[in-house]
Formats: structure tokens, C-alpha cells, sequence
């Protein structure tokens, strides 16, 4: 007899359909929907599409009895007050500079410029090409212009510097009128010490909207930042990275040590790494890595390369080791005389560090080498003089 067969029907479920490309015009629709929901009827509910980091700001400006349709004016601060943030912020300027340069030509013919202010949103420097006969370039790319959130509402300088987190801000999603012609993308900039010390702008005026900006605003921070840990004085340089990681780039934590072992600096993703809380000294290196710190040092003269190093937690980090020549420059001139080519070549890589103002990405660059190679080189120890 013959068994019986059974078929088994399975109707598949649709896959989920990527939604259809927003047109510009339907994004400006969708925030003036959302500007009516928030700023007119004062809705208690979020509207769609509309990023939450804008809808927390909106309703700061609210509490503080802003209207989106009040006019402002982008008023500069006294000047001994902005004579003072100048002075204040000279680490932060010095080494943002290379990195706007670069990032200026990221930015070419976009019609986007950049703005650096310290951590109240006072504008410190502005780069890139800003149209002043437009007033409303002009107005806000001041030295000296307060662009905070209680200054002028929500902007991607107030915002970054109220949320402490990268943004991205288009037309009508600022608060005020006035501002709804600005596009901006925003990114806090965090000091060695693991404080917010200032924030990076990317903005236009009535221009295309660029989302991408705010992965190029995010990148120029963190160079900022390793070129700010950079500065401070240090004998031993770590690079760390996960295990399986290839270092180099400005995803690594850098730890700044000093002839003692005491940590003189590190940045945001080594303070992630090492456990450290933000605005807390970070002490020596014995109490963040499980090795004594010699031995971290003679990985450096030895140019062991990344070597794997245990951490209290139990973790292992990949650590590349680095000894810091102190500042020291080896004269170039005489290369035929005695002095060995390692040490001429390394004299050059240190100059283009410090013509970059310290950003090893920017050296590198104008080099026509790779981070890792001015890394490695700046580490290596001092050729004896022939």
C-alpha cells in the first residue's frame, strides 16, 4: 500500500521593503510638520523623522520662553571676554589648525565653512569660504560671536554642546526662523583630561544638505583630540588598539607617560579602553596596565612593535610602544659629514610634526607616508654619531 504524501506549503513572509529616499522637499515638508507639532501646538509627542537630540533642544528653548519667530542677533562678546578665550584656548587652537586645513578640502566647493568655538559655543576661529557680503555668513562667522543654545536657540554648536554628542541640524530643524537657513553638522571635541573643551562646526548657507558631514566633523574631532593628548609633555607614547587590530589611525588611544610612568594625557577611545572615568586622573600606568612600566619601556627602545599587555580587568590590549625624543631636534644640515641617515631622516619626519602643529595624520600626509611609519620612527632611539 502505498504511503501517503504530504506537501507542506510555506508561504513566505515579504521582506521587510527598504523605505523610498526622502526628496529634499519632502525632508522640508516633514520638518515644517514637525515645527507646527513641537513649536506651535506644543504636542507632548515626538514627530517622525524628526532626530531626538532636535526635539530635546527645541524644548530647552521653549522652557527658557523662546519663539521660533522672535528675530535674533548674533552679538559679539566683549572684547576683553574674547580676548581671554583666545589666550585660554591656544592649546585647542593650535591644534585644530592642520585639521581644518584638511578638512577644507573635504568641504571644497560645498559652500560649507568651519567653526571652531570653545565649550560655551564662543567662536575661537573660522576657516573655509565664507561669503561676507552674505549678512547671514557674516553674522555668525564672527571671532568672538556667542553661538550657544541660550544665545541663539538650537543650532548644531548649542546642541553638540548640550547633548556631548555629534550632530547633524538642516534648516528648519534649528529653532528660530531666523536660523532655518543654516545647515550644520556639530561634534564635541574632548581634551586629554576627558573634558569637553570645545565643539567643530561644518555650516552653510542655504545649501544642499550634506549628512555626510557629520561622519567628517566626528573624524576631525577625534584628530583634534589626539593631536591635543599629543601636546601635552610625555617620554612614552602607547598606541592601543584591540588585539587583531591593525594600529594607526585615529581610532587608537594614545597614552601620553612620562619619564616616572605617570600618565600625562590619553584620549577619548584609551580612557574607553583602559576603564578610565572621564575627568578622573588616570595615576600612573602601573595601576592601568598588569606589567611594570619598564617594560613597556624597553618594548620602546627595543621596537618590539604592538605587543599584547594584560590590564587589571583581566582584558589584553595591543600596545605599541613609542619613546618620545623629548622635542629634541637632530640638526639635518652636515648629512654628509657624520651624520647617520637614520637620524637625518627622523629629524625631517619630527619637523613635519612640528610644522603640523603636532597632528601626526597631517605629516604623514605631506610626507607621503603612512601614521605608522612616523610613529615608528619618532620611537626609534637615537643612532649614535658617527
Amino acid at each position: 500500500m502505498a504511503q501517503p504524501i504530504f506537501l507542506l506549503t510555506v508561504t513566505p513572509h515579504p521582506l521587510p521593503s527598504t523605505p523610498p529616499p526622502v526628496s529634499h522637499q519632502q525632508r522640508l515638508a516633514l520638518i515644517e510638520q514637525a515645527r507646527k507639532a513641537v513649536l506651535d501646538t506644543r504636542a507632548p509627542q515626538t514627530p517622525p523623522l524628526l532626530a531626538p537630540w532636535v526635539e530635546r533642544s527645541w524644548r530647552r528653548c521653549l522652557e527658557l520662553g523662546f519663539e521660533p519667530r522672535h528675530h535674533i542677533a548674533f552679538d559679539a562678546v566683549a572684547t576683553s571676554t574674547m580676548r581671554h578665550a583666545i589666550e585660554a584656548n591656544q592649546p585647542l587652537l593650535r591644534a585644530a589648525a592642520p585639521v581644518i586645513q584638511s578638512l577644507s578640502r573635504a568641504m571644497a566647493h560645498t559652500r560649507y565653512f568651519a567653526i571652531l568655538t570653545d565649550a560655551r559655543g564662543l567662536v575661537i576661529d573660522v576657516n573655509g569660504p565664507v561669503d561676507r557680503h552674505n549678512p547671514q555668513a557674516s553674522s555668525i562667522a564672527r571671532v568672538g560671536v556667542d553661538l550657544s543654545e541660550r544665545a541663539v536657540g538650537t543650532t548644531a554648536i548649542g546642541t553638540t554642546l548640550a547633548e556631548l554628542q555629534p550632530v547633524w541640524l538642516h534648516r528648519g530643524e534649528h529653532f528660530y526662523d531666523d536660523t532655518s537657513v543654516y545647515s550644520c553638522a556639530g561634534a564635541p571635541i574632548w581634551g586629554p583630561d576627558g573634558q569637553c573643551v570645545g565643539m567643530l562646526d561644518l555650516t552653510g548657507v542655504n545649501v544642499i544638505e550634506q549628512p555626510a558631514l557629520k561622519h567628517l566633523v566626528t573624524q576631525s574631532a577625534r584628530s583634534i583630540e589626539n593631536a591635543l593628548a599629543m601636546a601635552r609633555p610625555h617620554r612614552l607614547l602607547l598606541c592601543l588598539n584591540w588585539p587583531g587590530r591593525v594600529h594607526g589611525d585615529d581610532s587608537d588611544g594614545l597614552v601620553c607617560v612620562d619619564a616616572d610612568g605617570n600618565v600625562t594625557a590619553l584620549n577619548r577611545p584609551a580612557a574607553e579602553m583602559l576603564g578610565v572615568v572621564p575627568g578622573l586622573s588616570p595615576g600612573h600606568c602601573s595601576e592601568l596596565f598588569a606589567v611594570p612600566v619598564e617594560t613597556l619601556f624597553d618594548a620602546a627602545r627595543a621596537q618590539r612593535g604592538p605587543v599584547e599587555v594584560p590590564l587589571w580587568s583581566g582584558l589584553r590590549l595591543s600596545v605599541l610602544a613609542q619613546l618620545n625624543q623629548g622635542g629634541e631636534r637632530t640638526p639635518v644640515h652636515g648629512a654628509g659629514h657624520g651624520v647617520p641617515l637614520k637620524d637625518v631622516e627622523t629629524a625631517l619626519i619630527r619637523k613635519a610634526v612640528e610644522e603640523a602643529r603636532g597632528n601626526v595624520k597631517e605629516a604623514a600626509r605631506a610626507l607621503g607616508i603612512s601614521r605608522a611609519t612616523v610613529y615608528r620612527k619618532l620611537g626609534a632611539p637615537r643612532s649614535s654619531r658617527g
